[in-house]
């Protein structure tokens, strides 16, 4: 079956549908977390990125919401309205270090990484709803690296070293309370062409690139140097 043909399948418009649900409930969760963080912002540039983001997150849930009823998607939330609510309040009691570690790094650059491995195999109307998204995530990522190695900077030698190595342990224990969901993760992926052990490999591979650039105080990559141009013409990344 080629990628014309599966996008017109049952089971690929369905699954879809439900990842594009799963996208839209994260983006609409990302809008609410950094919402409540705003008025514990540390400082004036993070009060305005926060806000900044709030207002990509608002464009990037309507510009779903809309695609979704032209796809035809079922309204049906994957994540259940109590755990919206454990998500917020997780967020909301981070010390800001951590809030930037688990949002940024977690959600924001490892979950855009999953988000982009699909775009090559999704149809035409997915990809483009995918497009203004994937782009303002970059920025988003960039402001979140960079204020994280900012507080790093301010950390001892061993703290630092200590945070830096415990990293992989926040981003399991959120992916394992994730997966503990009940949101049927691989079903998905696969059902929309994805090789799914592959993109966990290649999403380890990521959180190590993430967390060298932390540790050695590299710049992220650059909107056009990173996956999301790339995606949008189906090249994979």
């Amino acid at each position: 079956m080629n990628m014309e043909q599966m996008s017109q399948s049952t089971a690929y418009r369905q699954s879809m549908g439900q990842l594009l649900m799963l996208y839209t409930q994260v983006d609409r969760l990302i809008m609410e977390v950094c919402a409540q963080r705003l008025t514990d912002a540390p400082d004036e540039d993070a009060e305005l990125s926060l806000a900044k983001q709030v207002g990509d997150e608002s464009r990037h849930v309507s510009i779903q919401r809309q695609w979704m009823r032209q796809f035809g998607a079922a309204p049906t939330p994957l994540i259940t309205s109590e755990q919206e609510q454990m998500i917020r309040e997780y967020f909301q009691a981070l010390p800001w270090i951590d809030f930037l570690a688990d949002l940024y790094v977690c959600v924001e650059a490892l979950g855009s990484e999953a988000v982009e491995r699909i775009v090559p195999l999704a149809d035409p109307g997915t990809r483009e709803s995918l497009r203004i998204p994937l782009a303002d995530e970059l920025d988003h990522v960039a402001f979140g690296m960079s204020r994280l190695r900012k507080e790093l900077a301010r950390l001892s030698k061993a703290e630092r070293q200590t945070f830096l190595e415990r990293l992989p342990e926040r981003i399991e224990s959120l992916a394992n309370a994730f997966h503990g969901f009940g949101v049927p993760v691989r079903r998905l992926f696969e059902a929309v062409g994805a090789d799914y052990d592959r993109l966990c490999e290649l999403l380890e591979d990521r959180q190590k690139e993430l967390i060298a650039e932390l540790a050695f105080g590299k710049q992220p990559p650059q909107p056009g140097s990173h996956h999301p141009a790339q995606a949008m013409t189906g090249i994979s990344s």
